[in-house]
């Protein structure tokens, strides 16, 4: 457990992108990127703007990711480590 936070902290298997979280937050920063009037055009802008929309970034979803992996772990036993389909 993480001192600070309660946090329990879980091993990551490196070849288990099913269950990576942070697929969902880059297609989040992607969309709202997308959905600027002004898109990034040098590597700077890109560098900013994905500070300033990760810095903007709802902690209702951060939550939901958190808590999330308990069931994406469960499916994953379920599915005997196949791919997770969603």
């Amino acid at each position: 457990m993480s001192n600070s936070e309660d946090i329990e902290r879980m091993d990551w298997p490196t070849r288990s992108p099913d269950l990576s979280p942070i697929e969902h937050v880059w297609d989040f920063l992607g969309r709202c990127l997308a959905a600027r009037t002004l898109p990034p055009v040098t590597i700077r802008e890109l560098r900013l703007a994905l500070q300033d929309e990760w810095a903007a970034m709802p902690q209702q979803l951060i939550d939901t990711l958190i808590l999330s992996m308990g069931r994406r772990c469960e499916t994953c036993l379920v599915v005997r480590g196949d791919h997770i389909p969603y």
